[in-house]
Formats: structure tokens, C-alpha cells, sequence
């Protein structure tokens, strides 16, 4: 995509915008077709990200809403700024951020923050207390760890 937009530069094509209706959308090939408001023809694999391996982010559309596509040629069209969202990506280097339905994933290389604040709540209740007369091994407040846990794991993915 960087090379198309930098031929793009030179060779003087112009670069227009539509607003469109989302038809469907792609999520593997990371594409989305288009209905133009404007009764021109309907637009096939526009691009939701330019570079989803390098660093990105990436805006799922709903189908249905509206969105801005831009043309960088007259054959290469990239989705813009969507009306609505079903899922909100952003990857920089080895750490990523996703927001969609079923929550939010906040994750770096291996470690995600659900992961790491499930093993956290496991080692607090796991905890064991050495007292003047021996080892406690009981938590009287493992209820509300449990309750915890299972409220993290209903707002992180």
C-alpha cells in the first residue's frame, strides 16, 4: 500500500472521496464492499488497514453504517473513518489493544492483561499466613476473590 501511494504522488492521478453504505465486510482479507450514496458503482474489496503485520490499526465496520472511502487509485479504494464499529484494533510493534463486543484485550508479545490478572488473583488466594500457632491455610475472603476474578473475566478478553 505505501509503494501504490507513492507511485500515487507522482504519476499525478487524482484522489477523491465518497461516502458509502458498508455492504459486507471481510474480516480475514481485511476488506470491506461498498454502496456510494451517490448511486455510482458499488465498490468490491476496499481496504480496512494498509499494513496489518507491520503495525496498524484496524477498523471493523458494521454492516450497514456509513463510511468515508477514500481512492488512492482509481482502482484502490481504503475505508475511513466508519460511522459505526464492530471492532477496534491497534498493534504497534509486539503490543496490541482490541475493543469489540466481548470486551477489551490488551496484550504484549505473550502477556495479556486478562492472563496476568487471573494469575494474580489465583496467587492471592493461594496465599498462606505463618501465625504464632501454626500456618493458616484458610482464606476467609476467597469469596470475594472469586467474585473479582469473574468480573475480569467479564470485561477482559
Amino acid at each position: 500500500m505505501k509503494e501504490i501511494i507513492q507511485k500515487l504522488a507522482s504519476n499525478g492521478d487524482e484522489i477523491y472521496a465518497k461516502i458509502c453504505e458498508v455492504m459486507s465486510v471481510d474480516e480475514e482479507n481485511k476488506t470491506a464492499d461498498l454502496k456510494p450514496l451517490d448511486g455510482s458503482s458499488e465498490i468490491f474489496d476496499a481496504y480496512l488497514v494498509t499494513d496489518d503485520e507491520n503495525g496498524s490499526l484496524y477498523l471493523e465496520p458494521k454492516t450497514g453504517s456509513l463510511v468515508c472511502v477514500v481512492f488512492v487509485t482509481k482502482t484502490i479504494a481504503v475505508v475511513v473513518n466508519p460511522s459505526e464499529l464492530l471492532k477496534f484494533r491497534l498493534k504497534i510493534s509486539g503490543v496490541e489493544m482490541q475493543i469489540d463486543k466481548d470486551g477489551f484485550l490488551l496484550k504484549k508479545e505473550n502477556e495479556t492483561l486478562k492472563k496476568l490478572m487471573g494469575d494474580f488473583i489465583t496467587a492471592c488466594r493461594n496465599m498462606v499466613f505463618q501465625t504464632n500457632s501454626g500456618i493458616t491455610i484458610k482464606l476467609l475472603t476467597d469469596m470475594d476473590f472469586k467474585q473479582l476474578e469473574t468480573r475480569f473475566n467479564n470485561f477482559l478478553k
